[in-house]
């Protein structure tokens, strides 16, 4: 039985695209957990000197900086996303009948 693309889809090169795949959603995904971070810090401090221990208090704060990074790396994420699936789809054409 004849398999299209054998000799070019094996092991080594499923392993090199999937951590390809992990290392882009960590990468893509820092911008947003980062300020969510560090906002979130800037707030327990906050609430730690002011004694203010409401749970609530630090959830709007940090929806609204993740929006923030969301619109301001946007563009950077769509890039790297429309890269990485243009590769994926060139490699599937390159397996097909020569």
């Amino acid at each position: 039985m004849l398999v299209l693309g054998a000799e070019y889809f094996n092991d080594g090169y499923v392993m090199a695209i999937c951590t390809q795949a992990l290392y882009l959603i960590l990468v893509l995904s820092a911008p947003m957990l980062i300020s969510a971070l560090a906002v979130g810090l800037v707030i327990s401090i906050l609430q730690a000197t002011t004694q203010v221990q409401e749970q609530t208090l630090s959830f709007v704060p940090k929806i609204v900086a993740t929006f923030v990074s969301v619109v301001l790396c946007g563009t950077w994420i769509f890039n790297m996303l429309s890269n990485f699936a243009i590769r994926i789809f060139s490699d599937i054409a390159r397996m097909g009948p020569k």
